[in-house]
């Protein structure tokens, strides 16, 4: 491939071998095997790599603060992961350096000194999400004021200014869909400066099964607010479906529990489960109506799994409205309701829906399109930095 580097720096506070973030880590790894130079993350869970390529921080001091508030921990591990990034690029001979956001300033502005190509994944939106935000928030003023020692704690967070900075430091910015490209966009990124990076999905392991004989409306993620599943609940309620379930699957958040107070019998709360793939299997369409996501796995899964799909624009781009699923706009409980109907009452669009989105998932969302993806990345990247022919 041309513009290929042969000695990239990754560095990620996740682990490699999981689930979310750490499978994501574990993939690209796996795709730019050939010109790993050095790999920095907390740990490795998954066989087969060559383990002196990759450094890890399972007992760097900052484990020392593990006793803190995740709120306050979480950001020392990134901060951590940085100092050690940014001494490695400059020791080292690297060609490229791919972080992630929040947790690579320092790297980045080493890497721009040096003439290092460089680029930044984006987990989410932009940090403004869309909105006019003014130099300094009276929240953070209120932060840079506060008493010691919250004062201090307060420093051990990512700021917006530091975040703001990554932006602007690294060559090519990794957004997840088309949404989060809008909030850079807004921002006013040039357009050639964003690289569209979709997830992937292992389409052996989440694969079709027998559709239950009742209506099965799936759920899976964290059972929060800002996922909709208040709102998926409210609708639920009201529609009253005969023979019909709605399935919860994650992890029940305190500001959900008032909701889930006198649910009908047909509502399940299964908690976290390790076997996820088994559930959409047993299930009729899958449910996301997500107010803000950078690209929600579960709608890769529920699309090989062959499920027809009710979800936002903010939850990605797996979905397209009347091909594999039905697009609504967030907030709306009502827009839940009409959609879940519309597929309850048409059990054949539903199976078509699911159909196509299976071949959807198996076409554009393997995890080889991913490491492909990620190599065009790089490609990307390392030509910003060369001049352009007259």
């Amino acid at each position: 491939m041309e513009n290929r580097p042969r000695n990239v720096l990754y560095a990620t506070s996740a682990r490699i071998g999981g689930v979310g973030l750490d499978a994501v880590a574990c993939e690209t790894l796996r795709g730019i095997e050939d010109c790993l130079g050095k790999a920095i993350a907390f740990g490795v869970r998954a066989p087969g790599f060559d383990r002196s390529k990759i450094v890890t921080l399972g007992w760097h001091p900052v484990r020392l603060l593990s006793n803190l508030d995740r709120k306050y921990y979480y950001p020392a591990k990134k901060k951590a992961l940085d100092r050690v990034a940014s001494r490695m690029i400059r020791r080292g001979n690297f060609d490229l350096f791919h972080g992630w956001s929040g947790e690579a300033v320092r790297s980045l502005r080493v890497a721009k000194e040096l003439g290092i190509p460089s680029i930044l994944e984006i987990p989410t939106w932009h940090r403004h999400k869309g909105n006019v935000v003014p130099p300094k928030t009276e929240k953070e003023i209120a932060m840079e004021k506060a008493p010691i020692p919250e004062r201090w704690l307060n420093r051990l967070l990512i700021s917006r200014q530091e975040s703001l900075e990554e932006y602007e430091l690294a060559d090519l910015l990794l957004v997840l869909s088309e949404k989060a490209e809008e909030t850079f966009r807004f921002a006013g990124f040039p357009k050639n400066k964003l690289f569209r990076m979709s997830r992937g999905v292992n389409v052996e392991r989440f694969h079709p099964g027998k559709r239950p004989e009742n209506f099965r409306a799936l759920f899976v993620g964290a059972l929060i607010k800002r996922k909709g599943v208040h709102l998926l609940l409210e609708a639920w309620k009201k529609l009253k479906l005969p023979r019909a379930e709605l399935w919860l699957a994650g992890h029940l958040h305190p500001e959900i529990e008032p909701y889930t107070k006198n649910l009908p019998g047909s509502v399940k709360i299964l908690g976290f489960n390790h076997r996820v793939e088994e559930l959409y299997r047993q299930s009729s369409v899958f449910v996301f109506p997500s107010e803000c996501e950078g690209s929600a796995k579960a709608t890769y899964e529920a699309a090989a799994s062959g499920l027809a799909q009710i979800t936002t624009r903010e939850s990605g781009d797996v979905v397209v409205d009347g091909l594999n699923g039905i697009i609504i706009p967030p907030n709306d409980s009502g827009a839940i309701c009409c959609a879940l109907l519309n597929l309850y009452e048409h059990p054949d669009m539903a199976e078509r829906m699911g159909e196509a989105g299976r071949e959807r998932a198996v076409s554009h969302f393997t995890w080889d399109h991913f490491r492909k993806r990620v190599l065009e990345a790089y490609q990307a990247a390392i030509a910003m930095r060369q001049p352009q022919r007259v």
